[in-house]
């Protein structure tokens, strides 16, 4: 009893999860001082919204804050009660904005609401009416139509002299729509409007740019960038060589080999037929866990862009999967493989430096944010760190 209590004690559970995540924060931070390098003379904050982009809003956070980061960006105040304690010193702002009773964890944790419409707009009056100064930012849309105060209620409210001394925006910002598309007209009028905007709002930082609109050049930067996808290794420009270091790998161990003959069919529907004698690999990884059922080889009839489906990465090798995903186990086909070439216990990769986490996206009609933040819970995660 005692050997096996020992055995218990030391068992990695890394090493011996059905799924698992490993994510380098080198690669993270890199990215980061790349995306900061590119953004030239602006500030550059991180976008750790969605957990980090399914990284885990506590590593990434407090190794992005490490490396430099001073300001970030969150989607809930829940979000960025959590940052919080991991970026002591930053300023942390909320895309969602304030709501009646939410003041407290805002005040509590010195967090930044982002107004984006005139009815948050009149509650944070009135909420610093009751408790006085307090910063906020400004989100502005510049046609995006999707959260923003108009171009006409942003410069009136600029230009209003009535409105309250403890009202003080720190920041003025908004989105491009188009800025993956770098040949798409809307960004050069988003960029033209925006500079009305931030001209109304002098002495205030301005921010327009995201990850791809960095990548636009100087004229999109302004005072602070927002870079996202990038840092975490994604690509951020349609048709544009992908600089960034992968940061995450996603695997799955194989929990059986099996051998299937001509003519058989494989999985849910009978999507796949078999047309040769074939070794089909089970890996411990579906739909649940985010890896989309839309990259099964067949039996999808919505995807058109990759018939084919998706694939995965094992003994140096890509492999294909065969027929649909379901909820909790994928099959791959390892017939081209060596004959003892996997086994039961080996761990395929479903997406990371072998298999870009874009390439993944797109054979399930998809984009890598999607793959990421779609992580699901059950994977046993591992962050890496090299030490300066």
């Amino acid at each position: 009893m005692t050997d096996f209590v020992d055995i218990l004690e030391d068992e990695d559970p890394f090493e011996t999860a059905g799924l698992r995540l490993t994510v380098d924060l080198t690669a993270l931070t890199d990215n980061w001082k790349d995306m900061a390098r590119r953004s030239g003379k602006a500030r550059t904050a991180a976008v750790v919204k969605a957990d980090a982009y399914g990284t885990g809003i506590e590593d990434a956070g407090q190794a992005l804050y490490m490396a430099g980061a001073r300001d970030f960006f969150v989607a809930t105040v829940a979000e960025g009660v959590t940052l919080r304690s991991y970026a002591p010193e930053a300023r942390i702002f909320v895309l969602s904005g304030i709501w009646p009773g939410t003041e407290r964890r805002f005040f509590e944790n010195d967090l930044v609401p982002v107004i984006s419409s005139e009815e948050q707009l009149a509650f944070w009056m009135a909420v610093l009416a009751e408790y006085g100064d307090y910063p906020c930012a400004l989100h502005v849309d510049t046609g995006f139509n999707r959260l923003g105060l108009s171009m006409d209620e942003a410069i009136a409210l600029a230009d209003d002299v009535s409105r309250p001394a403890s009202f003080a925006p720190v920041l003025v910002m908004s989105h491009l729509a188009c800025g993956d598309d770098h040949s798409s007209a809307m960004n050069k009028q988003q960029l033209e409007s925006f500079r009305q905007v931030s001209a109304a709002y002098e002495g205030i930082d301005s921010s327009l740019s995201a990850s791809a609109g960095i990548f636009l050049g100087s004229d999109y930067h302004f005072d602070l960038t927002r870079p996202g996808i990038a840092i975490y290794g994604g690509e951020a420009v349609n048709g544009m060589k992908n600089p960034m270091r992968p940061v995450v790998t996603a695997e799955a161990r194989i929990i059986q080999v099996r051998t299937v003959k001509a003519g058989e069919s494989v999985s849910y529907g009978r999507a796949l037929r078999l047309t040769r004698d074939s070794r089909l690999a089970i890996v411990s990884a579906g739909y649940a866990d985010g890896y989309m059922r839309s990259q099964s080889s067949g039996g999808v009839p919505l995807r058109q862009t990759i018939p084919q489906g998706g694939q995965g990465f094992v003994a140096g090798r890509k492999v294909p999967v065969a027929g649909r995903i379901t909820m909790d186990l994928t099959i791959f086909d390892v017939t081209d493989l060596p004959d003892n070439a996997v086994r039961a216990g080996d761990y395929v990769e479903l997406f990371g430096k072998n298999i870009l986490v874009d390439d993944v996206a797109r054979s399930a009609g998809t984009i890598g944010y999607e793959m990421l933040t779609g992580i699901g819970l059950r994977h046993e995660r591992r962050y890496l760190l090299e030490e300066e």
